[in-house]
């Protein structure tokens, strides 16, 4: 299990969300306070932000615990962003511990991460149905499986809401006790789902901030329903957060998720 964090709005700097907030991802990558599944988060880190003018984003990772990382430490406050994607990893039994393992993962224009838990063997089946063309995992880790599988619905010309929505569903089916908080960003919006984990939102008059848990004890931060795909968009210098239900692909027709 891991904890991530997505930002979009007026731009900050990273610090705003990795080292300034009482429980910012640092603290989070040893004290989470909510997280149900594993105890720290100390097999890597990364960053993701979008620079004005280039057309990828900039990232950061590694795979050593984020609070022995004294470089970011140093630049976070003077490196400022509208659209943050950041991460700590918990890794699952078994995977590597390594950067290419460790969000957030960059799909052409597209930061991704993945928090939760997925059977390798679902995601290798639907790995082999996206056919030879589809987009390889950097590495074998689930979490980097799963991006792949956005990654070719994106390349494919997917828009990002409909492609994360779509993969939700299709892992579900076949991998009913999969874990899916996924987060994804464009520079210009952000996608999340609380599918078996939490999963949070500050919105103010500046950005939304979507969070596996609270950064701090401020009031706004709202908990998200299980089920459920947040989805926030920038149009001009108006932030705005829609949440819409998930349906459960093995329920009825006609019977909605809980």
């Amino acid at each position: 299990m891991c904890r991530h964090v997505g930002y979009l709005g007026e731009p900050i700097a990273l610090g705003a969300l990795v080292y300034e907030p009482a429980s910012g991802l640092e603290r989070q990558s040893w004290a989470p306070r909510l997280q149900e599944h594993g105890t720290v988060n100390a097999d890597g880190f990364g960053v993701g932000w979008y620079v004005p003018g280039r057309a990828t984003p900039a990232r950061y990772r590694r795979a050593v615990p984020l609070w022995t990382d004294a470089n970011l430490r140093s630049i976070a406050p003077t490196v400022a962003s509208g659209c943050i994607v950041a991460a700590v990893r918990s890794a699952t039994i078994g995977m590597p511990i390594e950067e290419t393992a460790t969000a957030p993962f960059q799909l052409g224009d597209v930061l991704f991460s993945h928090n939760g838990l997925v059977d390798p063997d679902a995601l290798r089946h639907l790995l082999m149905l996206e056919g030879p063309d589809a987009v390889l995992p950097d590495s074998p880790c689930d979490s980097a499986q799963v991006a792949a599988l956005l990654a070719t619905r994106v390349r494919d010309g997917v828009p990002l809401l409909a492609a994360v929505a779509s993969l939700v569903a299709d892992i579900a089916a076949i991998a009913p006790t999969a874990r899916l908080n996924l987060l994804a960003a464009s520079g210009s919006e952000l996608v999340a789902t609380r599918w078996g984990d939490t999963l949070w939102n500050l919105a103010t008059p500046t950005g939304v901030t979507l969070a596996s848990e609270p950064l701090d004890d401020r009031p706004g931060w709202a908990e998200i329903p299980d089920r459920t795909l947040a989805h926030v968009l920038t149009v001009g210098a108006t932030h705005t957060l829609a949440l819409h239900p998930l349906p459960d692909p093995l329920a009825p027709a006609g019977q909605e998720s809980p």
